[in-house]
C-alpha cells in the first residue's frame, strides 16, 4: 500500500508542475497524451486505495495565480468537465435528453460581464475560484461586441482563442516567436494575460461564447440553445454546435472529426451539454465536475515505430531545434516520419535514444508528436558543434526550458536561411534555388552577400557543373533572376529578413511612408509606431537594421541591380479601401488564395480568415456550398460573390 501512496504523491507532484507550467507560464513540460495517461493512473490508484490526497488534481480545478494582474473571485466556481473517449458513453450519458454538441475550444476561458450595454469586466478562469481581471485586453478582441442592445446585466462565459491561420502568420512574421510559443493556446494565453493591450490587439484574439447566464427579464423557454440564439442576436460569436439525441450523437461526432483538418479554431475535443436547463441543474455537481455537461476527447490513433535519429535543424535566428526521425507510420490517413521535439527539455523528458521503440500520434488529429518512449535509453547526444557552421553551440535556459543555440553570427545556416528567405515567393520570387542549391553555391564561394545573387550569371561554367544543374536549368535560373530585378518596395523590404517584419507589416510601412525607401531607412523607431498595426518592437527592428553599416552597404549594392516598381495610382489603390474579404473554396482565375489576397491588398482592401460582422464580402465560387463560412455569411447577410463578380468589381 505504501508503494501506491508514494506513487500517488509522485504523480500529484508531476501533474501539478505540468499544469502550473501550462496554465500560468505558457510552456509545456509534457504532451496532452502523457498528461492524460498519468492523470488516469492517479485516478486508478485513488480508486484502488479509496483515498484522495488533499493536493490531488482530481479534486482541484486550477492552480495559484502568479501574475501581477488584479484578481477577482468568481460568483460561482468554474469547474472542469468530466471526460470520456468513448462515443458509447456519450449515448448512455445523454439518455432520452436532447443535447448540444460543440467544439471544445483550446484557448483561455473568460467570463464577461456586460452592464448598460457595454463591457463592464472580463475575468479569466484562473484557478476556478479566483481569476485575473483582463478587461482592458478583452476590449480589443477582434470579434467582441463593444456595445450590445441588451441594457441589463449579462454574464457570458466563453473561450478566447487565436485561429491557426493567425498563429501561422504571426510565426512567419515574428520568427523568434517559434521559440516561445508552440501552439495557438499558449500564444493566446500569453496575449491575454499581460499588461499591454496593444499586444493583444495585434494578435487577433477572438471570443466564442459557450455558456450564457440566466437573464431575469428574458424567457429562454428552459433551453440552452435558446440562450445561444439570443446571444448571437446581440452580436456574440457562439461556439459552433449541433443538436443531438442518443441516436444521432455518434454520427455528429464523426462529422466533427472529419471537419478537424479544415477547422481554423484550435480545439482539443467536443463538449456535450443537456439542452434542458432545469434537468441539467437538477443533477447538481461533484467536487470537481458539473453533471450537466461532459467533454469528449479524441481517442488518439497511436502507432508504434523505431526512432532512427534526432536531426538538429538550425534556423536563421540561431535556434537549433531537435526533430525526431522515425520509421514511417500511417496516422489519421497520412504517412508520418518526423515530429518536432521543440527543445532539449522535451527530448530529455522522453529520455530518447537512437533505436528506441516509440509511440507516435497526431495532437488533435493534426500535429505529429511523440507520445511515449518504451525503451528510454536516454543516450541521444546533444551536439556541441553547430551542424551548419561547425561552431561551438550553447545551451540556454529560460523559464525552465532548455534550448540549443548557435551564437556564431556568421553561421552558414543563418546565411542559407537568409538567402532562402530572400529568394522566396513573397520576397524576390526567384524559382530554381532550393536550400540545397544555395548551400552548394555558398560552398563554392559564389554567394556571400545577398547582392551576389545578381552576379551568378557570371559563373555559368561552375553552376552547370553542379549536381542538379545543366545548361537549361542555368538559363531558367538566369531568367528568374532577371525577372526578380523588378520588385515592389514591400516585397523588397520583406526580402531583407528584418526581424519581426512580415510581408503584411512591410506593406503597412511602405504605404505609410508613400513608398519612399530613403524615408524608411532614415526613420527612428518611434516614427514607425505612428503606423496603425506597427508597435515599438517592429519599429526598433527596422530602424536598428538600417543603423548597421553592413546592412546599409548591402541595401546600396542591391539597389544597383534592383528596380523598385512604382505602385498603382492612388485612385486605383483605394478602390477596395476599407473593404474586408474572406476567401474560401477552390479558385479558377487566380493561381491560389495568396495571389487573390495580394490583389485585394494592392487595391487597399484586407483579406481575413474567418467571416465576422466586419466582413464585407465572402468570395466563393460555390455560392450554394454548405460550408461553415457560407452559413455564417448568410446568417450575417454578408454578400457571397464569385471570382468573376470580384473581377467585375475591380475593373
Amino acid at each position: 500500500m505504501k508503494d501506491k501512496f508514494d506513487r500517488m504523491k509522485e504523480l500529484i507532484h508531476i501533474l501539478s508542475e505540468a499544469s502550473k507550467a501550462y496554465y500560468q507560464e505558457n510552456r509545456e513540460l509534457m504532451s496532452n497524451f502523457e498528461y492524460d495517461k498519468l492523470y488516469d493512473e492517479l485516478l486508478e490508484l485513488e480508486k484502488e486505495t479509496d483515498t484522495v490526497l488533499a493536493d490531488s488534481p482530481s479534486i482541484h480545478v486550477g492552480y495559484e495565480l502568479l501574475t501581477s494582474l488584479e484578481k477577482e473571485p468568481h460568483s460561482s466556481p468554474m469547474l472542469s468537465l468530466d471526460k470520456t473517449k468513448e462515443v458509447g458513453q456519450l449515448e448512455e450519458w445523454l439518455g432520452d435528453q436532447k443535447g448540444l454538441l460543440s467544439w471544445k475550444l483550446d484557448g483561455l476561458t473568460i467570463v464577461l460581464t456586460y452592464q448598460e450595454g457595454v463591457l463592464l469586466k472580463a475575468v479569466t478562469r484562473g484557478n476556478g475560484e479566483v481569476g485575473e481581471v483582463v478587461t482592458n485586453n478583452a476590449k480589443v478582441f477582434v470579434n467582441l461586441p463593444k456595445k450590445i442592445a441588451y441594457k441589463g446585466t449579462l454574464v457570458i462565459r466563453g473561450e478566447a482563442v487565436i485561429h491557426y491561420s493567425d498563429f501561422r502568420r504571426m510565426n512567419e512574421e515574428m520568427e523568434d516567436l517559434d521559440s516561445r510559443y508552440k501552439n495557438p493556446r499558449n500564444l493566446c494565453s500569453g496575449s491575454v494575460r499581460q499588461l499591454n493591450n496593444e499586444v493583444t490587439a495585434k494578435r487577433n484574439v477572438r471570443f466564442y461564447g459557450f455558456s450564457v447566464a440566466d437573464v431575469p427579464d428574458v424567457d429562454f423557454h428552459n433551453s440552452v440553445e435558446e440562450k445561444f440564439i439570443w446571444a448571437r442576436s446581440l452580436g456574440f460569436d457562439i461556439v459552433d454546435y449541433v443538436a443531438v439525441t442518443k441516436d444521432t450523437v455518434a454520427e455528429e461526432v464523426e462529422r466533427f472529426s472529419q471537419a478537424i483538418e479544415n477547422n481554423d479554431q484550435p480545439s482539443d475535443g467536443l463538449v456535450l451539454i443537456y439542452d434542458d436547463i432545469a434537468y441539467g441543474r437538477s443533477l447538481g455537481t461533484t467536487a470537481k465536475f458539473p453533471r450537466d455537461s461532459i467533454a469528449f476527447k479524441w481517442a488518439d490513433e497511436i502507432a508504434e515505430t523505431t526512432l532512427k535519429e534526432i536531426e538538429w535543424s538550425p534556423s536563421r535566428t540561431g535556434l537549433i531545434n531537435p526533430v525526431a526521425i522515425f520509421d514511417p507510420v500511417e496516422l489519421e490517413g497520412s504517412t508520418v516520419s518526423r515530429a518536432s521535439l521543440h527543445n532539449i527539455s522535451v527530448m530529455e523528458e522522453l529520455e530518447l535514444g537512437v533505436g528506441d521503440q516509440i509511440s507516435v500520434y497526431k495532437a488533435n488529429m493534426i500535429i505529429p508528436q511523440l507520445a511515449e518512449n518504451q525503451t528510454r535509453s536516454g543516450d541521444a547526444p546533444i551536439p556541441d558543434t553547430c551542424p551548419a557552421c561547425g561552431g561551438k553551440t550553447e545551451i540556454e535556459e529560460e523559464n525552465g526550458i532548455r534550448t540549443l543555440v548557435c551564437p556564431n553570427q556568421f553561421c552558414s545556416a543563418k546565411k542559407i536561411k537568409l538567402f532562402s528567405h530572400f529568394v522566396s515567393r513573397d520576397a524576390m520570387n526567384v524559382d530554381g534555388l532550393s536550400e540545397a542549391s544555395l548551400h552548394k553555391m555558398m560552398d563554392k564561394g559564389l554567394l556571400n552577400e545577398l547582392y551576389d545573387l545578381f552576379t551568378l550569371k557570371e559563373h555559368k561554367e561552375e553552376i552547370i557543373e553542379m549536381e542538379g544543374f545543366g545548361e537549361k536549368s542555368f538559363h531558367n535560373l538566369a531568367d528568374a533572376i532577371e525577372r526578380a530585378k523588378k520588385v515592389t518596395l514591400p516585397k523588397f523590404l520583406y526580402s531583407l529578413g528584418i526581424a519581426n517584419v512580415g510581408l503584411s507589416n512591410a506593406k503597412l510601412i511602405c504605404r505609410y511612408f508613400e513608398d519612399d525607401l530613403d524615408a524608411i531607412r532614415n526613420a527612428e523607431a518611434e516614427d514607425f509606431t505612428a503606423i496603425d498595426g506597427i508597435g515599438p518592437i517592429i519599429g526598433e527592428a527596422v530602424s536598428g537594421y538600417f543603423r548597421l553599416e553592413n546592412n546599409k552597404q548591402t541595401v546600396d549594392r542591391l539597389l544597383q541591380y534592383v528596380e523598385i516598381e512604382k505602385r498603382q495610382t492612388e485612385e486605383t489603390e483605394k478602390l477596395l479601401d476599407g473593404k474586408t474579404f474572406v476567401i474560401t473554396g477552390s479558385l479558377e482565375h487566380y493561381e491560389n488564395r495568396k495571389q487573390l489576397q495580394e490583389q485585394i491588398e494592392i487595391l487597399g482592401g484586407k483579406a481575413t480568415g474567418s467571416v465576422t460582422k466586419k466582413t464585407d464580402y465572402l468570395i466563393n465560387n460555390n455560392k450554394n456550398s454548405a460550408s461553415s463560412k457560407n452559413k455564417k455569411a448568410m446568417e450575417l447577410s454578408i454578400p457571397i460573390i464569385t471570382e468573376e463578380e470580384f473581377m467585375d468589381m475591380i475593373k
